[in-house]
């Protein structure tokens, strides 16, 4: 399934354009509840990512500055990790071990990104990229689970996650659609989108909120 350049640059700058609004919120819905918002080994992942292909292998642009974006954006949303988490994960996680806790899962995420970056010579971040991403809308759904409440969540955070990574799933596929692999991660992540979606979504209404007001 062949895209034609501008087809493509729009899939791309769409899927920057909805995974910067996701931080954004994610950052506002922080500081608002007095949390982090996203799921702290997901974070360590992402923002690995992030730095990984903006300044060690970096893309070409766009990509290239939508990177540095998303990592800037990381950036506050590990402060807020660091602020708020050790608070917020206080009967799950001994507060002592939180920060070694975190800082071995950002450099176990950069190690892992690089191995399968060099293993696959992928160095469009594909894989790494898809399955964190899988990682992450499974960690949502246990994040929402865990705190049994919408803290630093909204269902505007949820949508704009989900729109963001189909958009780059329709280039991918466009790119390799005989990639068992990918495709299996495509499929996975959406369901599991839908899954905190819903969960997301009754749970607004369980604690009488209207999540569509919730948005900033």
């Amino acid at each position: 399934m062949a895209l034609s350049l501008e087809a493509e640059m729009v899939l791309k700058i769409g899927s920057g354009i909805f995974w910067t609004l996701t931080y954004i919120l994610i950052i506002r819905r922080g500081s608002v509840d007095k949390t982090y918002g996203m799921p702290i080994v997901a974070l360590c992942a992402n923002i690995a990512w992030e730095f990984i292909f903006a300044f060690v292998h970096p893309h070409q642009p766009p990509q290239l500055y939508v990177d540095i974006i998303w990592f800037l954006f990381d950036c506050v949303i590990v402060y807020q990790a660091l602020h708020f988490g050790k608070t917020a994960l206080k009967g799950f996680l001994p507060g002592r071990y939180f920060y070694p806790a975190f800082v071995l899962s950002l450099i176990l995420s950069v190690a892992l990104i690089l191995g399968i970056t060099y293993e696959f010579q992928d160095w469009y971040g594909r894989f790494a990229a898809f399955g964190q991403n899988l990682m992450m809308s499974v960690m949502f759904v246990t994040m929402l689970l865990r705190r049994n409440d919408v803290s630093g969540q909204s269902i505007y955070i949820a949508l704009f996650k989900m729109i963001g990574t189909i958009l780059p799933s329709i280039l991918f596929y466009s790119f390799f659609p005989t990639s068992f692999l990918l495709n299996t991660l495509y499929i996975a992540i959406v369901i599991f989108d839908v899954i905190y979606l819903v969960l997301l979504y009754n749970k607004h209404k369980k604690m009488g909120i209207n999540p569509w007001k919730r948005f900033w």
